[in-house]
């Protein structure tokens, strides 16, 4: 009743009063302009009311709750003021004016059913994460429901009906069908949990693999009544554990689908190199050069140019990758949100050599964040009641679930989430400072970052961050999570699921560091090639025109004698330049793997005595005798690169042995090894020589003195013993001589034994220097182009024969011009390029062509492939005259058709040698 105001409205007698205060139900009387005029003590302690408070101040909604004051009996849901909650209000009109109301607790009712809500919310949660799927069967009916995810598994829409159980079993694959239905029956007679896995051939033809469970359940009459189960789709699990190669077949499919660029920033040219995608993300044609890091940062956004250059920085101070997104311009003009990741790839060291890094364009994504928040509400009113399958189906998928209340930061996990971080499960809501200790020191500051932003923008999240157990081992979890509101409350909670991902990160990092090993070998095989033939381009000429002035010069006198003393050091020095190229690129490859190695049974005595000859003129300069010790065992090795080891140890046996010395060679078996020695006595080494022995271009000081060599012979016997599954060992004392130990597995000479023909057919091929074989000069002709009959082998002395050389480069053509000048019967024609050199082919009909392998308008391979497909020109004999003296090199070119490969630069001994092999000496 307002101030001032002079209502009558009868009260009830006294004894009806007492009545009303007697019962518990809380009472409110109103008078006729609706405001309290009385309440019982239930009503009083409840609603805190005291006589004079106004009507309006009971309600949260004054004016939803007017509506009480009806002619009619009303009742309405309406939340109290305070913190009294929600009351089923009901009003009833008094015959004398004013209404009774009647109020009835709605909280209990309400909390119960958002914690059915809230179970719903886990369950479908689970169910999209997890490839899950919920279905139930009346077992004396057998009909059933399916929900949305198993009609999926046999690909019908998600509002079809459940199909009925022999309808279903049709789309099982035959071989399954029965066994599957016998197992399902049975568990129809007993209650208990079942499993079985089948494979289901869905309407759209795919073939999906289901493991599926289930729990019977009895009735009231203690009778099987129910079955509610849970499926799988394992499919994609099992098609990934097929095999590694199909996992990087699968994973570099992801990268290309999945439109995931790929980039290198080398920090000692400052260029930046994409794949195909990253070169799309920027609308660029694609660059093998790469970028400039200039134009690169040109390419950022002003605003985000100072964060990623910060990104670098941290990277380098750290060994995690650094995540980040900024703003890149595309060609069109529009500018592309990108999400890069960046890490340190570092020398052996420790230095930092580049940052490898991944980006992906989310701008699209972006866009279409609003309709994904769309989707994540019709998923969140879709939630249906079934709190039991949701402890089934996030056991069987190993997903921890999670809750925060973001009102009062209450966070509940359940047990699994627990045992993601090694813990044994606790109860009762997760303390903030508990939940943080067990993530990696590392992840902490990024993780809480991309917490905030979610929390604040109330977007979808999922990341990735990594966990310490209490072992010490760190674990990887995948975290997915979204907010839910309370549409009447307001009332903000994010939920979310964690599960562990550990073996598909390092999947993917094993992957990545394959792909940049075979990069850096590839790029490292190609700079050694590509060096190799500028560096024997040159080479060509100084000791092609020192063999020449040598073969001239004959004069007497001392100028002549000086002029031919100086072009010996000239022609020594480019022979020792080129034997250090052959050994680097011999070293490169053994240490890269790409050396071929062929395993076979070899005698040692065979091997042995095969060696020794190659020894002879070193053996006489130095005086050294050589002693064979007992060599009757069999090795298990490849033929040609052990006696390239052997020559090797034998050669610095006697170069560095003194005057008169003598090395003794001696093989014996030891268990399943034979230890075949090379003994000398010559000056010794000392310990820390020995730690130096094998390092490359490390003489341990000989450099210094006049015994010529490289400083890489033992640094290839390592590698080659090596990738024979041999060891080297040495044994040396200063003044006393070395013992070098070789272990290699025995054998026996049943699979038979390589004779010596086979291996002086791979001389070449090893690298062994000296004699026709060496990389100095051509190749021996095989056996087989020496037989009679074949075009340009055995002509008579006293004809003319004609050869055609093609080259672009002036000086090689003098070179070869020159040393062919020695020969009144050839005739030497010659062509700059490869359309002039198939011309004179056909025009001139040579006995012998030799082909540069590159060409200014076409390669060699180009050449040799017109001259085969003319019959003028298909019968005339070409060898292949070239400065690639990488063995794939020279296997494909005897692959295409040439009947040999010579190697630049020239041996005037050697070539003049094979001319006489081809057309016969000169009388």
């Amino acid at each position: 009743m307002l101030p001032g105001q002079q209502t009558h409205i009868d009260l009830p007698a006294v004894d009806h009063q007492a009545l009303l205060q007697a019962i518990a139900l809380p009472v409110l009387c109103l008078d006729p302009q609706g405001e309290p005029r009385w309440a019982n003590v239930a009503a009083q302690h409840w609603l805190g009311w005291e006589p004079g408070q106004t009507f309006d101040a009971l309600w949260r909604d004054p004016r939803a709750a007017r509506a009480l004051h009806s002619k009619q009996p009303c009742s309405l849901e309406l939340e109290l003021a305070g913190s009294a909650g929600w009351v089923l209000a009901h009003s009833s009109p008094l015959p004398a004016g004013g209404w009774a109301l009647t109020l009835q607790s709605q909280q209990e009712l309400r909390a119960a059913k958002a914690a059915v809500a809230h179970g719903a919310e886990l369950l479908d949660l689970a169910r999209d994460f997890g490839r899950l799927g919920v279905w139930e069967r009346d077992v004396r009916t057998l009909k059933g429901r399916w929900d949305r995810q198993v009609l999926s598994f046999w690909g019908l829409d998600p509002d079809a009906p459940t199909p009925d159980l022999s309808r279903a079993e049709m789309n099982v694959l035959e071989v399954d069908r029965a066994p599957t239905n016998a197992h399902f029956q049975n568990s129809l007679k007993q209650a208990g949990r079942y499993s079985t896995r089948y494979r289901v051939r869905a309407q759209d033809g795919r073939l999906r693999r289901i493991h599926s469970q289930w729990l019977v359940k009895n009735g009231d009459d203690g009778q099987p009544e129910r079955v509610l189960g849970l499926m799988m789709d394992d499919s994609e699990p099992y098609a990934l554990a097929q095999s590694t190669s199909e996992l990087e077949s699968q994973l570099a499919l992801a990268v290309e689908l999945g439109g995931i660029a790929v980039w290198r920033h080398d920090l000692i040219s400052e260029r930046m190199h994409y794949n195909i995608q990253g070169w799309k993300t920027l609308g660029m044609d694609v660059r093998p050069e790469g970028l400039t890091l200039d134009e690169v940062r040109s390419l950022i956004h002003p605003d985000d140019l100072p964060q990623v250059v910060a990104s670098a920085q941290q990277a380098l101070q750290q060994d995690d990758p650094v995540d980040l997104e900024a703003r890149y311009r595309h060609a069109d003009g529009s500018w592309r949100n990108q999400l890069l990741r960046r890490s340190v790839l570092r020398d052996a060291q420790g230095k930092p050599i580049a940052f490898l890094g991944v980006a992906l364009d989310v701008t699209e994504q972006l866009a279409r964040q609003r309709q994904a928040d769309e989707l994540s509400r019709r998923a969140e009113q879709a939630l249906r009641n079934a709190e039991q399958r949701v402890a089934l189906a996030t056991r069987a998928a190993g997903l921890g679930t999670w809750e925060l209340d973001l009102g009062s930061h209450q966070l509940l996990w359940d047990e699994q989430m627990w045992r993601l971080r090694g813990q044994e499960p606790q109860d009762g809501p997760v303390h903030d400072q508990v939940a943080w200790s067990f993530v990696h020191p590392g992840e902490r500051e990024g993780l809480r970052e991309l917490i905030h932003a979610a929390l604040a923008e109330g977007s979808t999240l999922a990341n990735e961050f990594r966990v310490v157990w209490p072992d010490g081992q760190v674990r990887w979890l995948s975290s997915r999570s979204t907010e839910v509101r309370d549409p009447e409350s307001g009332r903000r909670r994010r939920i979310g699921v964690d599960w562990d991902v550990t073996e598909s990160r390092n999947v993917e990092t094993a992957r990545r560091e394959r792909e940049i090993a075979l990069r850096e070998s590839i790029a490292k095989s190609r700079f050694l090639a590509r060096m190799s033939h500028e560096l024997r381009t040159p080479l060509n000429a100084v000791l092609g025109f020192a063999q020449l002035l040598l073969a001239d010069g004959h004069a007497d006198d001392v100028a002549a004698k000086t002029r031919r003393q100086r072009t010996e050091y000239i022609r020594d020095a480019g022979e020792h330049l080129m034997r250090l190229i052959n050994d680097v690129l011999e070293l490169s490859a053994f240490q890269g793997g790409e050396a071929r190695i062929d395993l076979r049974v070899v005698a040692l005595e065979t091997l042995v005595s095969e060696t020794l000859p190659l020894l002879g003129p070193l053996q006489a300069a130095h005086q050294i005798s050589i002693e064979v010790g007992p060599m009757t065992e069999h090795v298990l090795a490849d033929p040609m690169r052990l006696r390239q080891v052997l020559l090797n140890l034998l050669t610095n046996a006697v170069k560095y042995n003194r005057m008169g010395g003598s090395v003794r060679v001696d093989a014996q078996r030891r268990d399943d090894s034979v230890l075949l020695r090379v003994t000398d006595t010559g000056y010794g080494m000392s310990p820390d020589q020995m730690q130096e022995l094998f390092e490359p271009f490390n003489r341990l000081g000989a450099d210094c003195g006049n015994i010529e060599g490289t400083g890489i012979g033992l640094s290839i016997v390592k590698a080659l013993m090596e990738r024979m599954g041999g060891s080297v060992q040495v044994d040396s004392r200063i003044g006393e001589g070395s013992v070098f130990e070789l272990r290699l597995a025995g054998a026996t000479p049943a699979n038979g034994v390589a004779d010596g023909l086979e291996m002086d057919a791979g001389l070449h091929e090893a690298g062994i220097h000296g004699g026709p074989e060496s990389g100095l000069g051509p190749r021996v002709a095989s056996p087989a182009a020496q037989q009679p009959g074949r075009p340009g082998l055995e002509v008579p002395v006293d004809q003319v024969n004609s050869i055609l050389y093609i080259e672009d480069n002036p000086v090689n053509a003098i070179i070869v011009s020159e040393m062919l000048a020695r020969r009144k019967d050839i005739v030497l024609h010659l062509a700059s390029d490869g359309g002039s050199g198939l011309a004179l082919a056909r025009s001139t009909r040579p006995q012998l062509i030799l082909l540069d392998m590159q060409l200014p308008d076409f390669d060699g391979f180009e050449v040799l492939c017109r001259l085969k497909a003319d019959p003028a020109t298909a019968a005339i004999r070409c060898i292949a005259l070239s400065a690639n003296a990488v063995p794939e090199d020279i296997a494909r070119a005897l692959s295409a058709g040439v009947s040999d490969y010579w190697t630049k630069p020239l041996d005037l001994g050697v070539f003049m040698a094979a001319l006489d092999r081809l057309f016969g000496k000169l009388s």
